[in-house]
C-alpha cells in the first residue's frame, strides 16, 4: 500500500455572512483546497502554495489553534493509497476566486449549505468542528 500524506484548508470569510470557500474536483466531488506536500515543504508552505494554486488566493491567515486530520483509502490504477489529510482553519477577505485547471467548479457557502454541498461525511465533520471553533472564539477571530 502506497502512503500519501497531503495539507488542506477550511477556507473562510467574514463580510455580511461567514462563508466557507468548496472546491468541485474533476471527479465531481465537493471538497476543500488540498494538496500534497512536496519534499522539504512543512505543512504551512503547502497549504499556502496550494491554496494560491488552486484558487488563486495570498492573503491568507491560518489559525494555528485549529488542525484536524482525517485518513481514507483510495485506489490509484491497481494500488491503494493510504492518505492522511492535515486542516487547517484558514481565513481570507478576498472573495475572488480563480481555479485551477484541477476543478470544475467553486462556490462560496454559509455554513449549512456548505455541510450539503461537501461530498464525504469525513469532510463534513471537519466542518463541523471548524464551524465549532470559529463560533466558539468569535470575537478573536472574526474581530
Amino acid at each position: 500500500m502506497l502512503d500519501e500524506r497531503s495539507v488542506g484548508a477550511i477556507v473562510f470569510r467574514k463580510g455580511k455572512r461567514l462563508e466557507f470557500l468548496l472546491l468541485q474536483y474533476e471527479g465531481g466531488y465537493w471538497d476543500f483546497v488540498k494538496g500534497k506536500r512536496e519534499k522539504g515543504e512543512r505543512s504551512r508552505e503547502t497549504l499556502l502554495r496550494e491554496l494560491k494554486e488552486e484558487t488563486s488566493l495570498e492573503d491568507a491567515k491560518l489559525l494555528n489553534d485549529f488542525k484536524e486530520r482525517i485518513t481514507y483509502i483510495y485506489k490509484l490504477g491497481s494500488e491503494r493509497v493510504l492518505k492522511e489529510v492535515v486542516f487547517y482553519l484558514t481565513r481570507v477577505k478576498a472573495r475572488e476566486v480563480k481555479i485551477s485547471h484541477e476543478h470544475i467548479d467553486f462556490g462560496w457557502y454559509e455554513y449549512e449549505e456548505a455541510l450539503k454541498k461537501l461530498t464525504y461525511k469525513n469532510t463534513r465533520d471537519v466542518l463541523k468542528k471548524a464551524y465549532q471553533f470559529i463560533v466558539d472564539r468569535e470575537e478573536e477571530i472574526l474581530k
